[in-house]
């Protein structure tokens, strides 16, 4: 298998201390082509960064997650905004949206934080990588508003609701979770999204496809997904991973 582009990772992540950079060193000669890191603060932004400038194949976008805006700082766009101009290998801003999973949400705050980076995206023209969790309606009162070029990324929601974000101009993209008993949402959604608009990811180190769930997941085990999404949509598992790094090319700008 080659030209495998995933999408969306953490590899900033602590589950990766231990091995980082063995790991990361020996993912192109496993067909990796590309990765896109997302993040989720300033400082995984940092982070992020660094590491695009050790590893020429990893990319990253830049910004602030929903679950993570308590300590966000009064001039963060303005922080997000200098990353970019030292750095041309950041290419999009994520990743960011909404989440209202666990008790105690900021609604109000997530939104308009939400809005301001959707702003800030469209200013300087990047594409965005959006997260919703348990918060669809909200998110897609947004994506309405401000149509943003962009990605939903770990989706797992109604094929109903894929229709309308690929008419809104924006692209899908699948984990692992695809090949799971219980992803029947999943399954039907890729069913009716045309090939030029979804993407593959693995959001590692989560979301471990089988049959490999239960471990820490890496970039190495996209073709698991793939594999499955061939299924569905009747194509070889290279064959999607040819379709989804050239997607992943042309809305990232690589």
């Amino acid at each position: 298998m080659n030209n495998i582009f995933d999408t969306h990772a953490h590899y900033a992540d602590s589950a990766f201390d231990g091995d980082r950079d063995e790991l990361l060193k020996s993912l192109p000669e496993k067909g990796i082509k590309y990765i896109m890191l997302a993040s989720t603060d300033i400082d995984s932004s940092f982070r992020n960064t660094e590491l695009t400038e050790k590893y020429d194949y990893i990319y990253t976008a830049v910004g602030i997650h929903p679950e993570d805006i308590a300590g966000t700082p009064a001039d963060y766009i303005s922080v997000l905004d200098k990353i970019i101009k030292s750095n041309p290998k950041v290419k999009a801003i994520g990743e960011i949206g909404l989440d209202y999973h666990y008790e105690g949400y900021d609604r109000e705050k997530q939104i308009k934080i939400f809005r301001e980076q959707l702003e800030f995206a469209e200013s300087i023209g990047y594409p965005v990588i959006v997260h919703s969790r348990d918060a669809t309606e909200d998110t897609m009162k947004l994506l309405r508003e401000y149509k943003p070029r962009g990605v939903m990324h770990c989706f797992s929601g109604s094929a109903e609701t894929a229709k309308e974000i690929i008419n809104l101009g924006m692209y899908i993209s699948f984990t692992g979770v695809l090949t799971y008993k219980n992803a029947r949402k999943a399954v039907e959604s890729l069913a009716v999204i045309p090939n030029d608009r979804f993407m593959l990811e693995t959001d590692c180190p989560y979301m471990s496809p089988v049959p490999m769930r239960g471990k820490r997941c890496d970039s190495s085990m996209i073709p698991y997904t793939a594999e499955k999404a061939g299924e569905i949509k009747g194509m070889t598992t290279q064959e999607i991973l040819d379709i989804t790094c050239r997607n992943g090319m042309k809305l990232f700008s690589i």
